[in-house]
């Protein structure tokens, strides 16, 4: 078998439902030709636009929904982009993202939340290989894993059953400590806060709580100092538990698979964070929308991705996960890509998009 083949979707050109319009088959991406983007019209049209007004009143950053084609945009001001970069997948041409420098001294944490409430985007592995990619660039790393399901925890190589303590105990319990907890990973300078089932009870008992949506702000403060970046894997829903997550992070990522449910989501998920930065905590800002789950192959991904890229513009990242094999290889082998597969496709993107965050947040 070879393992560096990519899953591919079954469906065709033929096979698009909706999508499936005249003159869309030899489109490429970015490609403004026959059809216009003014043209296309997804379903789900209201939320992608309701979705891109709402990011406009949060970062400032104009829609374009029917503006000019990606590549005529003006670059994110963390991205030098060179004059005969190529063009990624996004329609852009590729910026400049010189390796960043190894940091002098570590802390305090910039904490960044992995959210969106629809599941199965991507949250889960982009947590993990993002993590393990800023390692190698000298960063020490916290996983958060603040999802019942564990699926952080078992992606490295945690049973979650066999727990005796979990962030549950940090949660609610006044005598644990975060150093009882936390459990070191196979990658030096990794570390994970492991969950499991008994996560699903907090959002219950944390009702009673005296400022309930400050909880996990209170347990990360103790640990803060300790590493350089802590990334929250977020429950696949706008509960109190991502509510916890949005009120203790500094910057939100949000993973977007590259299909049309994935879509309907935002407007709602940027409606919550909205709330959140006007009652809870002002300075959270969104980092970007990560495309995940990319086939080229396929219409709809490219229709989706381009759509994306024309709704919310330069907040996008320039770097796309794509589809493939190796992913669900690396859940079961319990480590992370760049350690699995260093040399596949998948390590690289999550290399690149690493680069891309460190210079989003040195920009900002």
């Amino acid at each position: 078998m070879d393992n560096t083949h990519e899953s591919v979707d079954s469906a065709t050109t033929e096979d698009q439902g909706p999508l499936n319009r005249q003159d869309l088959t030899d489109r490429s991406p970015g490609d403004s030709s026959g059809t216009t983007p003014e043209h296309l019209v997804l379903p789900g049209e209201p939320e992608l636009e309701a979705a891109a007004v709402a990011l406009h009143d949060l970062t400032g950053a104009q829609p374009e929904l029917l503006g000019p084609a990606p590549a005529a945009r003006k670059p994110h001001p963390a991205a030098a982009v060179q004059p005969d970069a190529e063009i990624g997948p996004t329609g852009r041409p590729w910026p400049k993202l010189p390796p960043p420098e190894p940091p002098s001294s570590h802390g305090p944490a910039m904490i960044v939340a992995m959210c969106n409430q629809k599941g199965g985007v991507g949250k889960t592995t982009s947590t993990i290989n993002l993590g393990a990619a800023l390692v190698e660039t000298g960063r020490t790393v916290l996983l958060v894993d603040f999802d019942p399901q564990g699926s952080l925890s078992v992606g490295l190589g945690v049973n979650p059953h066999t727990l005796e303590v979990s962030i549950y105990n940090l949660l609610l319990g006044r005598n644990v400590s975060p150093d009882e907890v936390i459990a070191k990973t196979e990658v030096e300078g990794l570390d994970i806060l492991p969950s499991n089932i008994d996560l699903s009870a907090a959002e219950v008992q944390l009702v009673s709580e005296v400022a309930r949506e400050q909880t996990l702000l209170r347990v990360l403060e103790k640990v803060r100092d300790r590493y350089d970046v802590i990334l929250i894997d977020c429950a696949p829903s706008l509960g109190l538990l991502t509510i916890n997550a949005l009120t203790a992070a500094d910057k939100v990522i949000m993973p977007l698979e590259c299909e049309f449910f994935a879509l309907r989501g935002i407007a709602l998920l940027t409606d919550t964070i909205s709330k959140v930065q006007d009652r809870l905590n002002p300075s959270l800002e969104i980092l970007g929308i990560l495309g995940t789950m990319y086939d080229p192959r396929t219409l709809h991904s490219r229709e989706v991705l381009e759509r994306v890229v024309q709704a919310f513009g330069e907040t996008v990242f320039h770097t796309v996960i794509r589809r493939t094999v190796k992913f669900p290889e690396t859940s079961v082998a319990g480590e992370p890509i760049t350690t699995y597969a260093s040399a596949s496709p998948g390590a690289e993107a999550y290399r690149s998009l690493a680069r891309e965050v460190l210079a989003r947040c040195h920009a900002a």
